[in-house]
């Protein structure tokens, strides 16, 4: 029963008229599609929109990183340019020189004031440093900006002493919290990074001092500040012990957690007094530092709802007009169907006078122009069956009236050739020998395919008639191997070759002609050529020939004029383009006949016939092959 319902149902909806399956079809072709893809670009969306922010501010985090570090190399370079110069050299080398305040005098005040200048050079040409101190291993400094205070000793302080830990490789200590340094300008702890450097003997390998900078916070605050991330996310940078290098002035994460970073760079999230926050860090592997996006995982989704309810919108716009659209549709494609099937049904009841009338160029107004070709063709195929039915009736009469039966012909012939016979008229009884032959085989029971033994039977029954005419004027032989003649062939193919040779060729010529007929195999293709030495065939007449042979297959040839050489003088009918008809519509476009001439020297022309060991019915190959 259910399977009856089913089918049921089927028949039902192959019953609806064309009109309501358009409609179902464009509203299943619009919306769900449409449906389907607001679907489909919400959850896209909320992906994408993901990795993008996720990627834009992890390349805002590498540009920042990139700007920062710029600032750390300079830094490094400055260092590494201070311990080259020669007057810094000897500061560490000669010791004893204290640096007060106050007047002083003599070559050590000199060799003080150089070095004072040199350093103030770097901090001129750069804004950012807050500050440069050198300190030797005596504990002696030699510094513009800074300063130690009174009864400090420097060589114990821990930036000394992490300087010394690195051998002359450069270290950023970060924040100068708890140090005995202050700056003449008054620099906060927290205003300021620190970066030391210790000069190390390069053949002693022992450290002669060591290079203090100090950064200026605002170059790293000016460049994370100009990053916002959504509405209220900030850029924050801490150092490789998890302390705060800069943060903004209300930072949503006052605490890196212990472990947070375990990767290079990657994307986590914490909560924070019940608000989840989104972090994406990278860790620079020149300063040590990570620079971290941190951003409420709220705001995103608030652009991912915007833009649903975007998605949501336009779906509801495209399935309004593609409803609309259904309906227009449905009707200018059912309506002239449903005139065509009128008119059909007119047609169908004997009205062939009816007529599609429009000036639509699709395919409706294709489909009724064809309907009026084919009422149009139906009507001559009509006339023309009731032509041919009549054609057909005269043609039997016709038939009937001139039909001669085979047996009293050949009788007939064989009661002359006893008469010559018993006269001894030998001549006359060759003659009508073999024109008896030529009737016998030329009729072959009605049989379009023969041996090859029988046609070359058929051409020395015709060659000796035409032998006793032409006595002086013919001489003929006919070449072929034995086992060949047991080969089928088209019946009466050489006949017109024969023909043409003899009428055309050599009684045109002077003197006596020679006609030659071979028959040979090569490459499962049997080869029957007709030679003469003949008059030969004028160019363009030969010209005209071979495109005539060519068109046979192809399309209908043009009818032949009277005096042309595709005829047989004798008027059989059975010319050139005949034997190239029916090797084409039998075996196709391979096969067929070659003819060349040359005149005053003579003609040749071979047919191309496929090697046949049957008497099977031949399967016509059609035109063209």
């Amino acid at each position: 029963m259910r399977r009856v319902s089913g089918n049921m149902e089927k028949l039902k909806l192959n019953n609806m008229p064309i009109r309501y399956k358009l409609i179902i079809h464009f509203l299943l072709i619009s919306i769900l599609p449409a449906i389907g893809l607001g679907l489909l670009i919400g959850w896209t969306v909320d992906r994408i929109v993901e990795e993008q922010s996720n990627e834009n501010t992890m390349q805002l985090i590498r540009k920042v990183n990139t700007a920062i570090e710029s600032d750390v190399e300079n830094l490094q370079k400055i260092t590494y340019l201070i311990s080259f110069d020669t007057g810094v050299q000897a500061f560490l080398k000669g010791g004893g020189n204290t640096v007060q305040p106050g007047p002083a005098a003599g070559n050590g005040e000199s060799a003080e004031y150089n070095i004072r200048k040199f350093l103030q050079g770097f901090t001129t040409l750069s804004s950012e440093i807050a500050g440069i101190m050198l300190v030797n291993r005596e504990g002696e400094f030699i510094s513009n900006e800074m300063y130690a205070r009174s009864g400090a000793r420097l060589t114990e302080e821990s930036w000394y002493k992490q300087a010394v830990e690195n051998k002359g490789i450069f270290l950023i200590v970060g924040h100068p919290y708890g140090r005995a340094v202050r700056s003449h300008a008054d620099y906060k702890e927290s205003e300021v990074v620190s970066a030391v450097r210790a000069i190390v003997n390069p053949e002693t390998q022992v450290v002669q001092g060591v290079v203090l900078v100090d950064l200026k916070l605002r170059v790293i605050a000016e460049t994370a500040r100009d990053v916002t991330l959504g509405k209220t996310g900030y850029l924050t940078v801490v150092d490789n012990n998890g302390e705060l290098i800069y943060a903004p002035q209300h930072p949503l994460l006052r605490k890196i957690p212990a472990g947070l970073f375990t990767e290079p760079s990657g994307i986590t999230s914490e909560t924070v007094d019940g608000r989840r926050l989104q972090l994406i860090y990278r860790t620079s592997p020149f300063t040590g530092w990570t620079t971290m996006g941190v951003f409420p995982m709220d705001e995103s989704a608030y652009g991912v709802r915007e833009i649903t309810f975007n998605v949501v919108t336009f779906v509801f716009v495209v399935c309004m007009l593609g409803m609309t659209a259904s309906f227009y549709l449905a009707h200018s494609i059912s309506r002239p169907i449903g005139q065509l099937a009128s008119f059909m049904s007119k047609a169908q009841s004997g009205d062939l006078t009816i007529r599609y009338w429009g000036n639509r160029s699709d395919e409706i107004g294709l489909l009724g122009r064809s309907f009026n070709t084919m009422l149009a063709q139906i009507g001559r195929l009509l006339s023309l069956t009731e032509l041919q039915a009549r054609q057909k009736r005269e043609a039997e009469l016709r038939s009937l009236q001139a039909h001669i039966k085979p047996h009293f012909l050949y009788n007939t012939l064989d009661t002359i050739h006893w008469m010559a016979r018993s006269k001894g008229a030998e001549d006359i009884a060759e003659v009508v020998q073999s024109l008896s032959k030529l009737f016998r085989l030329g009729l072959s029971k009605g049989s379009d395919i023969i041996t090859l033994f029988d046609e070359l039977e058929h051409i020395r029954s015709y060659l000796k008639i035409q032998h006793v005419r032409y006595s002086s004027k013919l001489t003929y032989s006919i070449e072929v191997e034995p086992q060949l003649q047991e080969l089928y062939v088209l019946k009466l193919l050489l006949q017109p070759m024969v023909e043409n040779a003899i009428y055309h060729g050599i009684k045109e010529r002077r003197g006596p002609g020679h006609l030659v007929i071979q028959v040979t195999e090569r490459g499962n293709i049997l080869y029957l050529t007709v030679t003469d030495d003949g008059a030969g065939i004028p160019a363009d007449r030969l010209r005209e020939l071979k495109q005539r042979l060519a068109a046979v297959g192809t399309h209908e040839p043009e009818p032949a004029e009277p005096e042309t050489l595709v005829q047989s003088a004798s008027g059989s009918g059975y010319g050139i383009l005949n034997v190239q008809e029916r090797i084409r519509l039998t075996y196709g476009e391979p096969y067929g006949l070659e003819i060349e001439s040359e005149p005053g020297k003579g003609t040749v022309v071979t047919v191309r016939h496929p090697v046949v060991r049957d008497n099977m019915p031949v399967k016509y190959a059609g035109r063209g092959g």
